[in-house]
């Protein structure tokens, strides 16, 4: 069965999804809001059934729409391989890259600009998340690929998916100035640990460790930024990369604990 037109209607279809209603995909194709609605329901037709529920301006997928995407993600990014396979001139085209906000304002700004230089006809899309949610993201082909850090067990990416070491960042703990030297979780006078969200490798690694030694921090403290977490030090114990501490502003009252148990971590790009 030809699904699409050149891959239109699965483009209009998967861009719908993504973008959670007809309105914005049609910004996001610059298309007529009406083209858009006219693709999908010819995709409808003949596939025989509904893709969308319509609530107001949202769409929501009914499960034939939930069994299609799937499918019409990698029939997109395999015509999108195919096109750029036969072309003889330079890459061209989106590659959107999912990273950790860590790398993201450490290490690729220079990376990125040199990309950028290099291949001027290549749309760069650049999405944050913890480690967890970037490599579902590439699971669901909703990214091309992520950055990302080996996650407390490597086993879990399986044969799924290829990945290639790129750099290595330290762990370190932060508290207070002042603070006795850390070499133990016992040392640690702080109850409240300042964290990423669940799904940041990083804080698994940390949580494994207190685990280990039959310690649980009183509470979490979750924050969306390093920024935000340094600056909220006071309050517990924190636990950043080394690599982003040089981003900070004042670190005057703040103290770096090296965590030589846990060791260097390797960032892998999935």
């Amino acid at each position: 069965m030809y699904l699409a037109d050149g891959s239109g209607r699965l483009d209009y279809f998967s861009c719908s999804r993504r973008e959670n209603g007809v309105t914005l995909a049609a910004v996001k194709l610059n298309r007529v809001q009406s083209n858009v609605t006219t693709r999908i329901k010819q995709l409808e037709e003949q596939l025989g059934t509904d893709l969308f529920i319509r609530d107001g301006r949202r769409l929501v997928l009914t499960p034939a729409g939930e069994t299609l995407l799937p499918y019409a993600e990698r029939l997109l990014s395999l015509a999108d391989e195919a096109r750029h396979a036969v072309r003889e001139d330079r890459p061209s085209g989106r590659l959107c890259l999912g990273t950790m906000e860590s790398v993201a304002a450490t290490r690729l700004p220079g990376l990125l600009a040199r990309y950028h230089q290099q291949w001027p006809d290549v749309v760069l899309e650049l999405e944050t998340g913890t480690t967890s949610k970037l490599i579902e993201r590439v699971w669901e082909f909703e990214v091309d690929a992520a950055i990302v850090a080996t996650p407390l067990d490597p086993a879990s990416l399986g044969d799924l998916f290829e990945t290639v070491p790129v750099f290595t960042e330290e762990l370190v703990m932060l508290t207070p100035r002042g603070h006795r030297p850390i070499h133990e979780v016992r040392d640690i006078a702080l109850s409240t640990l300042v964290a990423f969200e669940r799904g940041c490798a990083y804080r698994a690694y940390i949580e494994k460790w207190y685990l280990e030694h039959g310690v649980r921090p009183a509470r979490v403290l979750e924050l969306g930024s390093y920024h935000a977490i340094v600056a909220c030090v006071a309050a517990g114990v924190a636990v950043a990369p080394r690599s982003v501490l040089d981003l900070q502003g004042d670190m005057s009252n703040i103290a770096v604990h090296e965590l030589p148990k846990i060791g260097q971590i390797e960032t892998l790009l999935v």
